[in-house]
């Protein structure tokens, strides 16, 4: 057991899928997988574990923003032996041409967290990457179901009410694809461990035309999102 998750040794499976929402958590295991067992409910961020298509998969709540999503990340990596580990979503974009629902994946993340910053002693910019075989296969997954998945750069950020919204035209001219709050810290975390991680979102807010999704959507309406997702991590087991 750790401070932040009260699984047993092998109660977690080597992959595992990360929705900040404990509660879409718990969702995707009642929807998705069979033969689920809760193992966590540490602060109410749930963890499960069953089978997809015959596959063993956990799913884990890892809470909003890097700092959080961080200590989940590491101790999955550090304490369980986690393997594999794909973050599913909500974004907001930036992009005119990315609707609402649309499934984004994430090459790269960068980010205005100084957490790598702090971890590289000020002198590197690290660049935060997918794994490339995960992307591949979720890419893959993707197509399987019909689904036009866009692949590009995430942004990562520390902050979700911001102060400096010409930030966010910037970023679209530089190609960003949408805002999140966790992928950079979980694809650093995934390369100091030797393990394989991938960011796939959803879109839940379109940010220069000011719509959105209601949290109930957000909540329990991606299934496409996790689909993919779920069909990458057992794809080398085929």
């Amino acid at each position: 057991m750790t401070a932040h998750i009260s699984a047993s040794p092998g109660d977690i499976a080597e992959s595992v899928l990360l929705p900040g929402d404990p509660l879409r958590a718990k969702w995707i295991a009642e929807n998705f997988l069979t033969e689920a067992v809760c193992y966590s409910e540490v602060r109410n961020m749930f963890g499960f574990t069953g089978l997809y298509k015959g596959h063993r998969v956990s799913v884990q709540g890892t809470g909003m923003g890097q700092p959080s999503a961080s200590i989940y990340t590491h101790e999955l990596l550090d304490v369980y032996g986690v393997k594999t580990l794909v973050r599913v979503g909500s974004a907001g974009a930036v992009h005119d041409d990315i609707e609402l629902r649309d499934v984004v994946a994430g090459i790269g993340a960068s980010t205005n967290s100084s957490m790598n910053r702090i971890r590289f002693k000020g002198v590197v910019d690290y660049a935060p990457v997918a794994d490339f075989g995960l992307l591949r296969a979720a890419v893959d997954a993707a197509e399987a179901k019909g689904v036009d998945m866009r692949v590009g750069q995430l942004y990562s950020s520390d902050t979700f009410y911001t102060d400096a919204p010409d930030v966010e035209a910037l970023l679209a001219d530089y190609g960003i694809l949408a805002i999140e709050m966790e992928a950079a810290a979980i694809y650093t975390l995934a390369a100091k461990f030797k393990a394989r991680a991938l960011a796939v979102c959803t879109i839940s807010d379109h940010i220069p035309k000011g719509t959105a999704l209601s949290a109930a959507d957000r909540q329990e309406s991606f299934s496409e999102m996790v689909e993919i997702a779920l069909d990458a991590v057992i794809a080398e087991h085929r």
